[in-house]
């Protein structure tokens, strides 16, 4: 099938308007960087979401998912294939019978844990600041300030590989550091359920401010990066290795390691990908002969 055939396929399931052909990825990125997609495919319901991976898989077109973009580093190049976006019109979500908070896969960290608020439901405070939505929290077990997403985790829906809708329990969810099952397998998130606990609006909006103060007092909100570059090695803390190996405000290119928190790579404008990759390099470099200490990327490094 030719490109703009399975363009037109694409478009039979979701709507011409929900497909944007060679579409920039900076334009879908916090880091502000990234070539075209091939197909950037924005499906509006669950049916559409099993729909148009089914149809990747018959033809054999590469796919894979993106959210906010908070935490992706897409090439300079662009991707072939298609990638679908489950961000704005994902982003529901409901305080169910029970007192348990269900959020679609889109909705953003910080609007989930303002909704909790809003219903006097306590727990999700630690992420009001995570960029992101909940999918890819769910996704990798983003956490921050003592809290993780497995912490409030009931069950996580999920498309399977085969085509299946699964509720997985948060049990089954083999959660870990910036780990799941969900990432193990390469299942689409599609809902995610939170139990949390009944509290006080104006205490919990307390504790959230003072979260998003420290957060903009310490890290470097105003320059466009994918968050942490790295995760945090045992015993240690990445961002004080990188600062005591002589790295912070090190560039390569539009991209640098911040002054402000030597575990961001941010960029300061036309930073390509090529750059985030090789100060990477550097910073991993510098830290191993160092330190001896491995430092692996929490950034997705999509190629």
């Amino acid at each position: 099938m030719n490109g703009s055939g399975f363009g037109s396929k694409l478009a039979e399931v979701v709507g011409s308007d929900g497909v944007l052909a060679d579409e920039p990825l900076a334009a879908h990125t916090t880091f502000k960087i990234g070539g075209p997609a091939q197909w950037l495919v924005l499906p509006r319901t669950e049916q559409q979401v099993v729909a148009v991976v089914a149809l990747c898989r018959e033809a054999g077109v590469p796919w894979r998912v993106l959210g906010a973009g908070s935490n992706v580093l897409a090439p300079d190049e662009g991707l072939p294939g298609v990638v679908v976006k489950l961000a704005q019109n994902f982003a529901g979500a409901e305080v169910l019978p029970g007192g348990e908070l269900r959020a679609q896969t889109g909705a953003t960290n910080e609007a989930v844990a303002a909704f909790a608020c809003e219903n006097g439901l306590s727990g999700y405070e630690f992420a009001c600041g995570i960029p992101g939505t909940i999918g890819g929290a769910a996704y990798m077990n983003a956490g921050a300030y003592d809290g993780q997403f497995s912490d409030v985790c009931v069950s996580v829906r999920c498309l399977t590989d085969e085509g299946e809708i699964l509720e997985v329990p948060v049990g089954q969810a083999q959660f870990g550091y910036r780990h799941s099952l969900m990432m193990e397998k390469g299942w689409v998130i599609l809902e995610a359920t939170l139990g949390l606990r009944p509290g006080s609006a104006a205490e919990i909006l307390t504790r959230m401010d003072d979260l998003r103060r420290r957060r903009e007092e310490k890290q470097p909100l105003e320059m466009p990066s994918a968050g942490s570059t790295f995760k945090r090695p045992e015993g240690h803390f990445a961002g004080k290795l990188i600062q005591d190996a002589g790295c912070q405000g090190r560039r390569v290119g539009g991209a640098q390691v911040s002054e402000k928190h030597a575990g961001f790579v941010v960029n300061t404008g036309g930073a390509t990908a090529q750059d985030v990759l090789a100060l990477i390099a550097e910073v991993q470099m510098e830290v191993k002969t160092q330190f001896g200490v491995d430092l692996e990327p929490e950034v997705r490094l999509w190629e």
